[in-house]
């Protein structure tokens, strides 16, 4: 999109020439990468972030939050010994990607990245991709289709334990399609892996504000217990459930209502039962919406223990944005 003269605008970049791509129209990936400071998007999706910014202002403060959790969740797997990671919608890429955040654990980890959208795919294999790291196109609407992909099968092996991240994302489908994801996921995987899985829910006011406005793509608000319903099958890691903000792995969090007030992102870590050597892994419940969690299992690195922290306990809201503005770098 240039200018008079063949000059890009001030802090535009060149469209790439994909099939489907539109730098015209705002795209759910770019305006993402926006909310959270990233410089891979278009004026459209500026504008379209600035417009639910404007209606929701905690909305870029809610991003920085979901990335704060998945690096928290993939520090802590890695640190249990999980080696291979599937990060399903992984958007474009940003600070603490999934093989950075697991590969501070252990050099070995594997990571295959998978996004519908051909520039994701373009900019991940441009700058993340490398041995034991792939990116391949894939959507999330067919899971089994994703798995049986050969070029990620050439990196994860799916006959030993994984993680798969769903991430922001299922919010774009409805409840029902929501949990045949899951539960298609959770079947191809072997005994002792994990899925990863966050969501926004709100009330019902906000959810439907924000569905209205958000023109990059359907919209869907999932109560508590319609995202709890995603881990059928797995057994919740302590503190199960949770607030994003306050997701730290063995740590108590405070129960979730079984409605919220105004709008949050709420996630969990489950584990696929594995009979085999339970000892391998730290202790895991059935999730009871509403329940608490007992304290367990060794914490994880100090740093992102501190960042779920300065989110939990109540501050002025400019202090909690410039805390998770530095942490997230």
């Amino acid at each position: 999109m240039t200018g008079p003269g063949g000059v890009l605008p001030a802090g535009e970049v060149e469209a790439p020439e994909l099939p489907g791509f539109d730098a015209t129209r705002p795209n759910v990936a770019r305006v993402y990468d926006f909310l959270l400071g990233g410089k891979d998007n278009y004026a459209a999706d500026r504008a379209e972030a600035a417009r639910l910014t404007g209606v929701f202002p905690l909305l870029p403060l809610r991003a920085r939050q979901n990335r704060l959790f998945l690096a928290r969740a993939v520090s802590w797997l890695a640190g249990q010994g999980v080696r291979q990671f599937i990060d399903i919608g992984c958007g474009l890429p940003t600070v603490q990607n999934t093989h950075q955040v697991a590969r501070a654990a252990d050099a070995g980890c594997r990571v295959a990245y998978v996004d519908r959208d051909p520039v994701v795919i373009c900019h991940a294999r441009a700058l993340l991709s490398g041995p034991g790291v792939i990116a391949v196109p894939g959507d999330l609407a067919d899971p089994d289709a994703i798995l049986a992909d050969p070029a990620l099968r050439a990196v994860i092996d799916l006959a030993e334990p994984a993680a798969v991240i769903v991430a922001m994302v299922l919010h774009f489908t409805d409840a029902a399609t929501a949990r045949g994801i899951t539960e298609a996921i959770t079947r191809a995987l072997a005994p002792g892996s994990f899925v990863v899985i966050s969501a926004g829910s709100g009330d019902a006011q906000t959810g439907a504000m924000l569905a209205r406005e958000y023109q990059a793509g359907p919209l869907f608000n999932h109560t508590p217990a319609q995202i709890g319903a995603l881990f059928d099958g797995l057994e919740l890691i302590p503190p199960g459930l949770a607030d994003a903000t306050c997701w730290v792995p063995g740590r108590a969090a405070p129960p979730l209502p079984a409605r919220l007030s105004g709008g949050h992102i709420v996630a969990g870590v489950g584990r696929k039962p594995a009979p085999a050597n339970p000892a391998a892994f730290p202790p895991a419940a059935k999730h009871k919406l509403g329940a608490p969690w007992p304290a367990a299992s060794p914490a994880p690195h100090k740093a992102l223990l501190v960042s779920a922290a300065v989110f939990c306990c109540p501050g002025p809201a400019s202090t909690v944005r410039a805390e998770s503005t530095r942490r997230s770098r």
